[in-house]
C-alpha cells in the first residue's frame, strides 16, 4: 500500500516515549524530516499523543506517535501520562528517548520493565549529542545498565538518525514486516466462499472493510473470490466444479453457515481471521479456553476495538453477555470499555 492509502490500523505503531524535554518532539520532527510536533524547551508541552504517517524502507507504511513525557506532574500531568500509557496498548515497538544531559536513571529503568511487560521491543536512543556527547564507554554503560539497543543522536544537527532507522527496522518482529489475512492458507486458483449478509447492519451500497480487505488479500494469493449471502450458500456449494479451500462467514450467522458447510470444507470467520491479523491468535485461544473455568462472581472485561452506534443487538454489549451466560450458567461481573483505555486494573 502506498503512504497515503494505507490504513493507519495496517501500518507498524512506533510510539516515541521518554521523560519531558528529553527531546521527543525533535526526535519526531528529524525521523520525519517534518515539523509536525511542537518543539519547545518548557516542559510539558506535548500534552496529547501526535500521529505520524509515513514509509520507512524496508518496513513500508508506520505510524510514529509522539507521546507527553512520562514524569509529567500534577493533576493534568496525571491525565496526559494516562493518555500515554494508553499508547502503549496500540504500539508495536517503543522508541524510549534518553536525556543526554541527564543520562540513565531509575525512571529509565522503571520505563525499559514497563515496556517489556507490554512484550514491546524497545530502542534507546540517547539525545541531544550536539550538546552533550557521550563517550563508548557512557553508551555501553546505559547499554548494560537498561539491555536493550541504544543509538547518540542529535535530533538538531541530524547525527544518527540512519543509524536510529537501522535499529528500528531491525528490532521489528520479522512477522510485521508482511502480514496476509488469508492468502497463507490458499494456493493459486483455490476457490474462497465468502458469506457477507447484507442486512440492516450492513452499510449502503458498499461492504464494510474487513471483507474488503480479505477479497483483496485472495486475489493478492491468486486465488478466486465468490461471495454469496447466507441463503444461498448452500446452492453455491452444490453447483460448484470443485470444493472451495475455505469458507470464511460473517460471525452474526455462523452457526447457520456451519449446517449448511460439509464438514470436509474448513470454515472460519472475518472476525477470527482478523484477530489473528491484528493480534495474538493464540492468546486470545486461550482467553476462549478460560471461559470454561469462570466462577460465580467472576470479573469479565469486554474491550471493543471501535467506537460505533449500537445496534439493537449488538455483539459487544449484547451477544457475548447472553454467551457467557449460556455457556457458562454462572453470575459474572461485566465491565465494557471501548478503544484502547483499558481500566488500570
Amino acid at each position: 500500500m502506498g503512504l497515503n492509502t494505507a490504513p493507519r490500523s495496517e501500518r507498524l505503531h512506533i510510539a516515541i516515549l521518554g521523560r519531558r524535554n528529553a527531546g521527543k518532539s525533535s526526535l519526531i520532527n528529524a525521523l520525519t524530516g517534518q515539523e509536525i510536533a511542537v518543539v519547545s524547551p518548557i516542559k510539558g508541552t506535548t500534552t496529547d499523543p501526535v500521529y505520524k504517517s509515513m514509509e520507512l524502507l524496508p518496513i513500508g507504511p508506520v505510524v510514529f506517535i509522539d507521546t507527553a513525557g512520562l514524569d509529567d506532574e500534577g493533576g493534568l500531568g496525571e491525565l496526559r501520562r494516562k493518555k500515554t500509557l494508553d499508547v502503549l496498548n496500540k504500539a508495536d515497538i517503543a522508541v524510549l528517548v534518553i536525556d543526554g544531559e541527564v543520562g540513565v536513571e531509575e525512571f529509565e529503568e522503571k520505563m525499559v520493565n514497563l515496556l517489556k511487560t507490554h512484550k514491546l521491543p524497545v530502542v534507546g536512543v540517547v539525545n541531544k549529542a550536539d550538546i552533550v556527547s557521550a563517550s563508548p564507554n557512557t553508551i555501553a554503560e546505559c547499554k548494560d545498565k537498561l539491555g536493550i539497543a541504544l543509538v547518540e543522536v542529535s535530533s538538531t544537527t541530524g547525527k544518527g538518525m540512519e543509524e536510529l532507522k537501522k535499529a528500528i527496522i531491525e528490532a521489528v518482529p520479522r512477522e510485521d514486516v508482511e502480514e496476509v489475512i488469508v492468502r497463507d492458507l490458499i494456493f493459486s486458483g483455490d476457490f474462497v466462499v465468502l458469506v457477507t449478509p447484507i442486512d440492516k447492519a450492513a452499510p449502503k451500497g458498499r461492504l464494510i472493510l474487513p471483507q474488503q480487505q480479505t477479497i483483496r488479500d485472495i486475489l493478492n494469493g491468486r486465488g478466486i473470490a465468490i461471495i454469496v449471502q447466507p441463503d444461498e450458500l448452500k446452492e453455491t456449494l452444490e453447483g460448484l466444479v470443485k470444493k472451495p479451500r475455505l469458507v470464511i462467514t460473517d460471525s452474526q450467522v455462523f452457526h447457520r453457515v456451519a449446517i449448511d458447510t460439509p464438514q470436509d470444507i474448513p470454515l472460519t470467520s472475518f472476525s477470527i481471521l482478523f484477530a489473528r491479523y491484528k493480534g495474538d491468535l493464540k492468546e486470545l485461544v486461550n482467553g476462549a479456553r478460560a471461559i470454561a473455568s469462570l466462577k460465580d462472581g467472576d470479573k469479565v472485561l469486554i474491550a471493543e476495538a471501535c467506537t460505533h452506534h449500537r445496534q439493537e443487538d449488538d455483539i459487544a454489549r449484547v451477544k457475548i453477555p447472553r454467551w457467557l451466560k449460556q455457556k457458562t450458567g454462572k453470575d459474572l461481573e461485566l465491565n465494557f470499555v471501548s478503544g484502547t483505555q483499558y481500566p488500570e486494573n
